[in-house]
């Protein structure tokens, strides 16, 4: 859309966010970034390396535990899954992604020792992808993922709403980086603004995503 209304082209490049957010600040040519969170993008706002402000909030998830969908097993909670050290619990990695900040951030709120790394049952991932490709293989038997890629992976079915006992709102972060050509800047912002207008608001939720706070 963005590519036929403003006559630009668009490259994406994927990436955990972790890792992106540390090529912007070792200079990678990259105008603007879309992280899985908050986090990674506030921090190149702390170190003056974004040009248009603040961060903004451009979607919205939660967490879910989510199973295979092949998988016979009745559906399970993760509070029921964690104390069973035969069920094999896939999470995120907080070395090296967004989810598994969040992950850990949610469940120690709960229980500290959730992710406690000397459990054998725990396996961790670097992001939901390579989580949901574990259970599709039969390597984990359940993990924590956002619910927008629960939803569009197709391979695993979502078994637990609320692991955290509560929902938990994710947001994902955008901003125009420093790393910005110097020629793209006025049409990066453009990017930027265009993934904050009602329809492309509205395009998030119907591919998945939960609707944003009225306040952005």
């Amino acid at each position: 859309m963005f590519e036929r209304e403003y006559g630009a082209s668009v490259n994406v490049v994927y990436g955990p966010s972790k890792t992106l957010s540390h090529q912007i600040e070792q200079g990678a040519p990259i105008d603007v970034f879309l992280a899985a969170g908050v986090d990674e993008v506030a921090q190149l706002y702390k170190k003056g390396l974004t040009l248009n402000g603040r961060p903004r909030s451009y979607a919205q998830t939660s967490l879910v535990l989510v199973m295979s969908t092949e998988s016979l097993a009745t559906l399970v909670s993760f509070h029921d899954a964690l104390p069973n050290r035969t069920t094999r619990i896939a999470l995120g990695d907080p070395r090296t992604s967004a989810l598994g900040d969040v992950t850990a951030r949610a469940l120690s709120r709960v229980n500290p020792n959730y992710m406690d790394k000397s459990r054998s049952n725990i396996i961790y991932a670097p992001h939901s992808e390579e989580i949901i490709n574990l259970i599709h293989a039969g390597k984990a038997d359940v993990g924590l993922v956002y619910r927008v890629d629960a939803i569009n992976g197709g391979q695993v079915r979502i078994s637990d709403e609320t692991p955290a006992g509560s929902y938990v709102p994710v947001q994902f972060g955008q901003a125009v980086v420093w790393t910005c050509r110097e020629g793209a800047r006025g049409i990066a912002k453009d990017f930027s603004d265009f993934l904050m207008t009602p329809r492309v608001q509205k395009l998030l939720i119907k591919y998945g995503f939960d609707s944003m706070p009225s306040n952005g």
